[in-house]
């Protein structure tokens, strides 16, 4: 299984994440995806994600936080699946010395999603 983090807005209208992972073998739809870099030492400071989409990380190790406090390191070849469209947001940072190579990959709101939840 690979490893995953679903950021998504809850019921109070904060962001939160969920650790778990996404199953293999499973076809998704998807709207489009695009390639992204940043420098390394970079951060992002408080936003939403802009339509609901997978992150997967090639390269650079990143720290995420929710407005709340709720944190997790996300890594080389680990699924971040964003879906915190509304609410109070997420920050990033770069926690090494290697860029962020990513590709984000868009998914339609309401879409059946391939995260399974880590049992609490």
């Amino acid at each position: 299984m690979i490893k995953a983090y679903k950021l998504y807005t809850g019921a109070d209208g904060h962001s939160h994440i969920q650790t778990g992972t996404v199953a293999e073998g499973i076809f998704n739809q998807a709207s489009t995806i695009r390639f992204q870099e940043s420098p390394p030492h970079s951060f992002l400071d408080w936003h939403n994600a802009p339509t609901d989409q997978y992150v997967i990380t090639i390269s650079g190790t990143l720290q995420f936080e929710t407005y709340l406090g709720e944190t997790f390191i996300l890594r080389p070849g680990e699924i971040l699946i964003a879906t915190d469209t509304t609410g109070t947001a997420h920050q990033w940072k770069l926690i090494d010395d290697q860029p962020w190579h990513r590709a984000y990959v868009a998914f339609d709101e309401g879409q059946g999603v391939n995260f399974v939840p880590d049992a609490e």
